[in-house]
């Protein structure tokens, strides 16, 4: 009976752990809809607008069309910009997860929408939270006609795509992943459980890893604002907006930046956002 035991338990164990192999060597295919992103343009009235173009983080869709972002929109457009509101997942046509997100093709209908003639081109503007946040930061990075950038609650590293399996990276850039930290075995304990914040905190113990996938955002060009909540439930962002403060500086980085750390919590930046009206019209007001 023992012998009939222990042989059940070797087979369980041996299941288990390749079913962990198969976890963490998995890789999904690419999506279908690879390349395409979905956009919504809002235009006031005047001509040579600057043009405000925003995304959200991991919920997908796009997020700056949907209701709780109408009074932001409408400020701006008030104020004299335009805004384009892209989804890059989950939205109509395109790929269903953040998975290897194509950084190229997000800037190339970028800058196709930008030759409206109501918009003035050599004044864009970027702005995203959370994983839209470092999204903004890899796009900017790379693309120089990108004039200034706003990342709320952001990351200074990318990170891996939000797949099951969490084996690629969320960006791609000429046709190859964008480096990113490795979620190792430990995090699926808090994974699971819903406790993002402990998740992260455990990739980036991973000194090499993080050096590794730093976004070189000394490469942006034009002044940078980074907003974050000291009690951010969902990643450090507070933390990880110091470290791209201090890479701006070990770089000399030559146009404004600044971080603001506020009271509160993942979504506080979107609750400050007089901040960020107050940031353009400094550094990237209408004509």
């Amino acid at each position: 009976m023992k012998k009939i035991i222990k042989r059940i338990l070797l087979i369980i164990t041996l299941v288990f752990a390749i079913g962990l192999i198969y976890i963490f060597t998995y890789v999904p295919s690419l999506s279908k809809q690879h390349g395409v992103v979905e956009t919504l343009l809002y235009l006031g009235d005047s001509d040579n607008q600057p043009l405000i173009v925003a995304f959200g983080g991991a919920e997908g869709g796009i997020d700056w069309h949907r209701n709780h972002m109408k009074g932001k929109r409408d400020s701006l457009i008030q104020k004299g910009y335009a805004i384009l509101a892209i989804g890059y997942f989950n939205a109509d046509g395109t790929p269903r997860n953040l998975d290897r997100i194509s950084l190229d093709a997000i800037s190339d209908t970028i800058m196709s929408i930008a030759k409206n003639n109501k918009i003035d081109e050599s004044k864009i503007a970027l702005i995203g939270g959370s994983k839209g946040g470092e999204l903004v930061l890899n796009l900017a990075s790379r693309f120089n006609q990108y004039r200034a950038v706003i990342a709320m609650s952001t990351s200074h590293v990318s990170f891996p795509a939000i797949t099951w399996s969490s084996n690629t990276s969320s960006w791609t850039y000429k046709g190859n992943e964008v480096t990113y930290v490795p979620a190792p075995l430990k995090t699926i304990s808090p994974a699971l459980k819903g406790d993002h914040y402990t998740a992260f905190s455990m990739m980036l113990e991973d000194e090499e890893a993080v050096k590794n996938a730093e976004i070189k955002v000394e490469n942006i060009n034009g002044p940078i604002l980074i907003l974050s909540g000291k009690d951010d439930e969902m990643w450090p962002a507070t933390s990880m907006s110091n470290k791209i403060i201090e890479r701006l500086e070990e770089h000399n980085f030559k146009y404004y930046k600044e971080h603001i750390i506020l009271d509160g919590g993942h979504i506080e930046p979107l609750e400050q956002f007089n901040l960020v009206y107050d940031f353009l019209e400094k550094h990237l007001p209408p004509e």
